[in-house]
Order: structure tokens, then sequence, then C-alpha cells
């Protein structure tokens, strides 16, 4: 017998060990079967089991792992998973730790999308940088589908009620099977060339793998990345992902979904509008208020500046007042001044001399003569006196002492 048999262990120890054996003698299992009891924790964590008509196993997947399978399993999915077998000691189960989980019979569809899913990341056709904002208001919107196509009736249907004013442009094309990707590619080529929208939705149904593989072209996906114009994936069901969706610079959950995502609701917009027209109004309403006060405060401003029409009448009066008064003492003061030099140049006068016995003694040239040389007898003189003048010749002119 082992050392471990002769030992009396503890249920723990017990079980512990079993996990380790186990561990060590399963490193990594495929398992198939059906999901049964599916239950997705607030932790991000999933717990269910796999069975198939012979037995069930427990199962549990971490939220760092879950996260990379893209889709929401349900109880009754055929999946694949891949996991470390192992026992959970507290209850002494055996589980399965799952490390990847796809759907039963993806096998190498599944491989192939993991395998371009990595390398367009690590181009970073995924980056959120590289990707377009979607316009809040397109002017129009290009539709990418199958004219036969289910979801192209949800999508206009939606498009129609939400916003019925947005013309809408389709770019029909094939979107299942081989054909599939270079109709998807032409039809994107189309909406460039001819610059008729603003805005694309790629949509398409729910279906297998097999249904939505032409999504997951690589081609396609570059095509996608460099569209001038932005899109929208709506690509199969919630819980379908595609490289189309990972590439696209939105991913809808659904056609549906996607015509919701690009087309703004028409009673909202006008709620918008409505709202924009209030607040215009309110601050023009606020700006009149405003210059109007300063209008008043100008006004104030200009009574005090200019003078008061009564007050100025009144100015003027006492100016016309002033300028009287201030004419007549000058008149006056003239009229003194007149008459003191009509009486200075009255007593200068020569005739005044004269009327005192006085002559004057003018010679032809009227000069008058003040030194007796100045008198002759070769010519005539003018003597003038008081009362008149008369015209004389001297006979002789003594000369005095």
């Amino acid at each position: 017998m082992s050392e471990i048999s002769k030992q009396i262990l503890s249920v723990g120890d017990l079980n512990r060990a079993i996990a380790s054996s186990l561990e060590e003698r399963f490193d990594s299992v495929w398992v198939s079967g059906e999901i049964s009891n599916f239950k997705a924790y607030d932790s991000g964590h999933w717990y269910f089991s796999l069975k198939d008509e012979e037995g069930q196993i427990r199962c549990v997947m971490f939220r760092g792992r879950n996260s990379q399978v893209g889709f929401m399993p349900q109880s009754g999915d055929l999946v694949e998973v891949s996991a470390n077998l192992g026992l959970y000691v507290p209850r002494g189960d055996i589980q399965l730790t799952v490390q990847s989980l796809r759907r039963a019979g993806m096998g190498g569809l599944y491989e192939a999308f993991l395998r371009l899913k990595a390398k367009l990341a690590n181009e970073g056709l995924f980056d959120a940088e590289r990707k377009r904002d979607i316009p809040s208001h397109p002017r129009s919107i290009g539709i990418i589908t199958s004219p036969q196509a289910a979801a192209l009736k949800d999508v206009l249907s939606t498009l129609a009620r939400r916003a019925p004013h947005i013309p809408i442009v389709i770019y029909p094309t094939l979107v299942q099977g081989p054909d599939a990707p270079a109709g998807i590619m032409a039809a994107l080529k189309a909406a460039e060339k001819e610059h008729a929208v603003d805005l694309l939705l790629l949509v398409r149904g729910g279906g297998s793998i097999e249904d939505l593989w032409a999504f997951n072209d690589e081609q396609l996906a570059y095509a996608i990345a460099q569209s001038p114009i932005p899109v929208v994936s709506g690509v199969g069901h919630e819980t379908d992902v595609t490289i189309a969706d990972f590439v696209a610079d939105l991913r809808a959950p659904t056609p549906t979904g996607a015509a919701e995502l690009a087309a703004p609701r028409k009673d909202q917009l006008l709620q918008e509008l409505a709202a924009i027209e209030q607040a215009l109004l309110h601050r023009a309403t606020q700006r009149i208020e405003r210059e109007a006060q300063t209008l008043d405060q100008l006004a104030l401003r200009l009574n005090h500046a200019l003078p008061n029409p009564d007050r100025m009448r009144e100015q003027i009066t006492n100016w016309q007042q002033r300028l009287n008064q201030a004419w007549n003492v000058r008149v006056d003061n003239l009229k003194r001044n007149q008459s003191h030099f009509a009486a200075q140049l009255e007593m200068l006068n020569p005739q005044r001399t004269l009327e005192r016995g006085y002559a004057v003694i003018l010679n032809n040239q009227k000069q008058a003569a003040r030194h007796p040389k100045q008198l002759n007898t070769d010519t005539s003189f003018e003597i003038r006196l008081a009362e008149g003048q008369v015209q004389v010749q001297f006979s002789e002119v003594l000369q005095g002492q």
C-alpha cells in the first residue's frame, strides 16, 4: 500500500490530492456537449454544465476568458470547449475550467476567424483612433444589403418611423456565399464614387457562422477600413460577431439597431429645435433688455450734458441785456471822447486864431510864411483874415532888426 493510503486523510486533503492528480494527468482537453443550466453572474463569470446522452460535467469560464467568445451562450447550445480538468475542492465536484468556447462544428472556421481577428487587431484596424465619427444628423443614408433580405424591411421601417425626412439610397448586393465579399466591396466603391450619402449601413439578418462568413473576409475588412464614408454594421443577432463589426466605425447588435443608431428621432429633433428656439429667444430678450438699459443710461447722461432749453433762453436774454448795457456804455464813452476831441480840435482851429485879430500870409504854394525872408516884391501873396482873404503884392519889404 502507498503511503497516502496508509494515512488517515481529511476530506479536504483527499480532494486536493485528487485535484492535483487530475491536473497532472489532463493538461488541456477539448470537450463537446450541450450547454445546460447556463448562468452568467454579475461578476462576469459563466457557470454551466456540458452534457450528452451518457453524462454531464460542471464547467466554469471566468470573465477574462469569456470576453473573447463573441456570443452569449444559452442552454441547449451545442458547443466545443478547450478546458483544464480539475476538482472543486470545497464540494468535491469534478469540473472543467474553460479557456475557450466555440459553437460545435465551427472548428476550422472559428480558428480562421480568431487568426484573422488577431492579425487585423495587430495592424490597428480595430483601434478607436482610426474610426470615423458617425454624423449626428446625416443628410442621406446608404444601405448595403440584399434587396430580398428581411433585414432591409426592418431597417426601412425603422428609418421611416424615426427620420422620414432623410433620403435613403440602397446599394444591392449578395450578403451570403462566396461572391458576397466582392459584391459588398463593389457597393462600397459605388457609394464612394456617387457621393450621394454621408453614412452607410451594412446590414444582414442572423444565421450560422457559415451564413455570416462573407463578413469575415479579409479584403472586405480592408475595404471597410478604407471607406471615406462612415460605416455602421448591423450583422446578425446580438450574439453574432464578425470581423466587419470590429472594423466598422460603429457596431450595432442588429440591423434594426443600426438604423436606430444612424437616424435621430424626428420628434427628438423637433424637441431639440424647440429648445434651441427658446434659448435663442431668451438670449435675444436678454440682449434687448440689456441694450434698453444702456440706452436709458445714455439718455440720462445726455440730459445732464445738454442745458435746459428754458435755461438757455434765460441765459440768452441775460447776455442780450448785458450786451446792450455794454454797448450803451461804449457809445456814451465814445460820445464823451468825441466832444472832448471836438473841443480840442476847435481850440486848435486856425480860424479861432484869426478871429482874435491875427492873419496868415500864404505864398503861391499855399504855404504859410514864417520868416520875413520868405516875403518879396516879385510875387503876390494871399493874406487870410478872420472874415476873408485878399491878394497883395508888396512894393517894398523892410527887414526888421
